[in-house]
């Protein structure tokens, strides 16, 4: 029963025992004093609260105390007391942190390859704990230091500095209190074009703006002339201003006539335009003037036109002859149809509805006529228009032809996979083979790239464009697996990457193994053995590689001409032992030619390749070697093996002899019955294995080995041993005074086994609970003493052995009763006492003030006989099968338990009590408070 509370002279209200506030949260702690005039101190775990900025505020308002603690930590979870004189109030502050919020949750990102992505997270708490995932796995600081993390109070940073196409994925990050997810998606980085350069017809004098626009204003590049870098000067100029790109040429002249380019580094394509030069002549015609064709090209008469692939590719030819002729163009036999298209008239011009549009194929090729000249177009130029074509004008005074060879250039394709050649400790080759297509132009040179296996970043090699088609990578690190790409590169621009080489690693072949010696040889076979080399290198080693070769085949080679033929083909002649390698130092040799004497050799094999080989000093005679046969018996097995029942019996015992020897098992005698036993036998040992022991399995076992007419035995004992069965015949020879004589037999099966001993137990014919006399008893009949006089006694007997105590014992089949001889005892007659009594609460239920949300109990005592019949009351409501509410009853002392009790569950108690005798009622009120 809980003790009543001494009521406090200083206080008028206490604390209460117990208070609970959020992380942050203002709590305030009251206390009514009797006297108004009365000075408190405040105590946190003993030590005594000082004012300390606004941290904690003391407020004394009539007889309240106040202390209030503003923004609560985890550091404010403690016991806090209020002191008057010598008179305490006690109570203890419990603060609970709140689940960390996200605020601003994550934001999906695209990006392209290499740019710099930085996911940003807003909690509710300052210095608060999160995780980042990617697609469930969680991301920590590598080695390559690839993510990095960041704090700044609330936010969260996760920043990733280059990104690759692997970055893309699913980002997560969680926190105690919920989690936010983002998706990544790395793109390939292209370069959009904007604005395509244009192609320009410009008359002498004038001035010619090529001009295109791309998305990055971070892009740089070269203009350049059929082929070759322009070089500003006075009259050609280049600018380049945001993500526009200019060539200017002032005062154009027939010269500056042809392909012109823009080439943007690191991209592998380029803008391409023509500029065409007219030149104005106004000449005289006489009338019925034949036609002419008056070709002006950059580079004087030449009838070569070079255009880069997917540009426009525009031919103005001026055309003189009256009446004005009819163009008719053709590429080799295949004659260009023409169809009308209108021109806009120029003043004294006559229109002809008959100028034509013609196109072929997809409609990227067609012509324009006009007057003075006639015009040929390809749009977006491919390797498929190449050729030459043929202009041809006619009128009734005669006619003109002329031939234009149009070839088209491009970037080269890419190479193929480079091979890698030669690898060493820290270099190797790389061999390649150019392009299949060279896009037109001769190939300038090669660019080549390596980086590591699990690395994403790709290093150039060279700056200056290789010519060969070799290269020798230097400055690797050892045992590190390297990749190789290639580029080719032309006038026009640079290829796609080749596919990457297969995966390498810089290493040198290990130094040769030592110590190759024979171990064992028969007629068709042979082990031999060796040590692993001395140095093995970072690229480990894979196996060994084992070979063998007649007498004669692996002499030295020798500075000697004629020599040279025969030294060749023996050294074809070495054979592989092995299918494949060997990880072990000792192999076994099968299926050799009985009687040949061979010579062997090993080799260490990594990834770059064998070692030297470490050789036989001698050939070996392929031949068994007679050796008698003789076992050795292992020292344990030399005296009797003893194993419980159940127990796993394996016993192994070697033997040497050759060629094989022949073994044969006897137990006592008798062959072994492969079903109760199992044998197994090999070329150095015999082993004997019995899963699970049984009782039949004891004896003595033979082995014998035998080589023709020589042989060699052992013998072995095992015994199987069991727990015995329990004695016989326990019986009460004699009582007296406290002593019982107790005598038996010995088990009649001893497990197969010495009997160690007996061990006697009594027990008290009320209780019934056995407790051990004796342990470990050796003899037949004991003598029980110090036994209790009144009471009654069974005896029982376990016998015992190496494996335990018996499984069942032997009992007594009749008691010892322990008396006093000639002493009977009468027990007086009593009336007998009326203890009936009505029910009457000793201690009643008293009023209640709880804290919600902490259990409340309510308690009372109780008397009556018979125990009366208890039943508890809310507001007259019975509360019987309530879940909320549980009743104890125990040693008088009745006690209601409310569990996490609301301001519901205040209002009047009662607990009533009925017996056959009467009844009584206690009750009380419970105040249920919540805290402010």
């Amino acid at each position: 029963m809980k003790k009543e509370e001494k009521k406090s002279e200083a206080f008028l209200k206490k604390l209460d025992p117990a208070y609970q506030v959020d992380k942050g949260q203002k709590m305030k702690l009251v206390v009514e004093v009797a006297n108004p005039d009365a000075e408190v101190k405040w105590l946190k775990n003993g030590q005594e609260l000082r004012v300390t900025g606004s941290r904690y505020i003391f407020e004394s308002i009539g007889n309240k105390r106040i202390l209030t603690i503003n923004n609560c930590s985890l550091a404010d979870d403690a016991a806090y007391t209020c002191v008057i004189g010598e008179e305490k109030s006690f109570t203890e502050l419990f603060v609970r942190e709140p689940p960390v919020q996200i605020l601003r949750p994550l934001e999906d990102q695209v990006v392209m390859v290499g740019e710099r992505v930085e996911f940003e997270c807003e909690v509710s708490e300052d210095g608060a704990q999160v995780k980042w995932e990617k697609n469930g796995v969680e991301l920590t600081r590598e080695e390559t230091f690839k993510y990095r993390f960041k704090k700044d109070g609330k936010k969260h940073f996760l920043i990733i500095n280059e990104t690759t196409l692997e970055d893309s994925g699913n980002y997560i990050v969680k926190t105690n209190g919920g989690e936010s997810v983002a998706e990544l998606l790395v793109q390939e980085k292209q370069l959009e074009i904007l604005q395509g350069v244009a192609d320009l017809t410009v008359k002498a004098k004038e001035q010619a703006v090529f001009k295109c626009e791309v998305s990055d204003e971070t892009v740089t590049g070269i203009w350049v002339k059929n082929g070759k870098e322009v070089v500003p000067n006075e009259r050609i100029k280049i600018s380049h201003i945001g993500r526009v790109h200019k060539l200017t040429i002032d005062d154009v002249v027939p010269s500056d006539e042809g392909d012109y380019s823009f080439i943007p580094n690191g991209f592998a394509f380029n803008l391409s335009a023509k500029l065409h030069f007219m030149e104005v002549k106004i000449d005289f015609v006489p009338r019925q003037e034949p036609p002419k064709i008056k070709l002006d090209c950059a580079s004087g008469n030449a009838d070569t036109i070079i255009v880069v692939a997917g540009n426009k590719l525009r031919l103005d030819v001026p055309i003189t002859g009256d009446p004005a002729p009819t163009v008719v163009w053709s590429k080799g036999d295949q004659v260009i149809q023409q169809a009308p298209v209108r021109t806009d008239p120029q003043p004294g011009v006559e229109v002809n509805d008959d100028v034509d549009i013609i196109s072929e194929t997809d409609g990227r090729v067609h012509v324009e006529t006009h007057p003075d000249h006639c015009v040929f177009i390809i749009e977006g130029a491919e390797k498929s228009d190449e050729g030459a074509y043929t202009v041809l004008l006619k009128n009734p005074a005669g006619e003109d032809k002329a031939t234009i060879n149009v070839k088209v250039i491009e970037a080269p394709d890419p190479p193929q996979a480079p091979k890698i050649l030669n690898i060493g400790e820290d270099f190797c080759t790389v061999q390649w083979q150019p392009p299949k297509y060279d896009g037109g132009m001769p190939i300038t040179g090669y660019i080549l790239e390596r980086k590591k296996k699990k690395s994403y970043r790709w290093m150039r090699l060279n700056y200056d464009l290789v010519k060969e088609l070799t290269y020798e990578s230097k400055r690797m690190i050892e045992g590190v697996i390297y990749e190789m790409r290639i580029y080719a590169v032309n006038a026009i621009g640079m290829s796609l990457p080749s596919q990457p080489s297969q995966p390498f690693m810089p290493i040198a072949p290990t130094s040769e193994p030592t110590q190759l010696t024979v171990e064992d040889v028969s007629d068709t076979s042979i082990t031999v053995k060796w040590r692993p080399p001395e140095r093995i290198g970072a690229g480990g080693l894979d196996g060994y590689m084992v070979e063998y070769c007649k007498e004669g085949c692996n002499v030295s080679f020798l500075h000697n001409a004629s020599l040279d033929h025969y030294f060749l083909s023996a050294a074809s002649e070495w054979v592989p032992a092995l299918q494949g390698l060997t990880e072990r130092t000792s192999t076994l040799i099968r299926d050799l030619p009985t009687g040949e004497r061979l010579t062997f050799r090993v080799k260490a094999i990594n990834l770059a390749g064998p070692s030297e080989p470490c050789t036989m000093k001698e050939p070996v005679t392929i031949r068994e070697i007679m050796q008698r046969p003789k076992i050795w018996l292992p020292r344990f097995l030399r005296q009797k093996l003893v194993k419980k029942v159940g127990e796993t019996v394996n016993i192994v015992i070697p033997f040497q002899g050759k060629p094989r020897p022949v073994v044969t098992w006897l137990k006592d005698g008798q062959p072994i019955d492969p079903k109760q036993v199992g044998i197994r036998n090999s070329e150095a040992d015999t082993i004997l294995f019995i899963r699970s022991a049984e009782r039949h399995h004891s004896g003595e076992y033979q082995v014998k080995i035998q080589i023709e007419n020589c042989e060699d035995t052992a013998a072995i004992l095992i015994q199987i041993v069991d727990k015995p069965s329990a004695p016989q015949k326990l019986k009460i020879v004699e009582i007296w005074g406290f002593n019982v004589a107790l005598e038996w037999s010995p088990p009649q099966d001893d497990g197969n086994t010495e009997i160690s001993g007996y061990t006697i137990q009594k027990a008290d014919k009320k209780t019934m609970e056995w407790f051990t006399v004796y342990e470990h008893y050796r003899r037949l009949n004991c003598v029980v003493s110090d036994l209790i006089m009144g009471n009654e006694y069974f005896f029982r007997v376990f016998s015992e052995n190496m494996c335990g105590l018996s499984e069942k014992p032997a009992n007594s089949k009749d008691s010892a009763q322990i008396q006093k001889t000639g002493i009977s005892y009468k027990p007086p007659n009593y009336k007998e006492h009326e203890f009936g009594e009505a029910p009457k609460f000793t201690h009643p239920l008293v009023n209640r003030s709880v804290v919600a949300g902490y259990n409340a109990t309510l308690s009372c005592s109780l008397r009556g006989s018979p125990k009366p019949r208890i039943t508890w009351y809310k507001n007259k409501m019975d509360l019987s099968g309530e879940a909320r509410y549980r009743a104890f009853s125990k040693q008088g002392v009745l006690t209601l338990e409310v569990r996490k009790p609301s301001p519901f569950d205040g209002g009047v108690y009662m607990c009533k009590a009925v017996n056959e005798h009467g009844e009584a009622e206690t009750e009380c009120r419970l105040e249920v408070r919540v805290p402010q």
